[in-house]
């Protein structure tokens, strides 16, 4: 198992992760530290504490959201893939009746020629 060590707010932090993923519990822990950089300038002066906590909801905040978002883009996926099934059906059944359609007038046209072949009787 590796190991990295991430600065957070001052403070040295060593990390254990799984081989390979360093770079990206590194990023992450940049990412945390910036944002509790980013609530120091907006809230001034507070509690360490205080300051972690903040960061923490607002970046579970952010996955709540992005979670919420991935629900609704997953569930607009289905249904498209459900209409475009119930599309698919619909095909089907316009190809069948044009088949049907063209079927009929295949054999009209062929009784057409039939008579327009046949032997002219001659008038008695």
């Amino acid at each position: 198992m590796a190991q990295v060590t991430v600065i957070i707010a001052g403070q040295t932090y060593r990390i254990a992760c799984a081989d390979g993923e360093e770079a990206h519990v590194e990023r992450l822990a940049a990412s945390y530290a910036a944002r509790i950089e980013e609530m120091r300038g907006a809230f001034g002066a507070i509690d360490d504490l205080r300051l972690h906590v903040m960061a923490a909801m607002s970046q579970a905040d952010e996955l709540h959201e992005a979670k919420r978002r991935l629900a609704v883009a997953e569930a607009e996926l289905t249904r498209l893939r459900a209409g475009g099934s119930s599309g698919d059906e619909r095909l089907h059944s316009v190809e069948a009746q044009l088949a049907e359609g063209l079927h009929r007038a295949a054999e009209r046209i062929e009784q057409l020629a039939r008579s327009l072949n046949a032997p002219v009787r001659a008038e008695e």
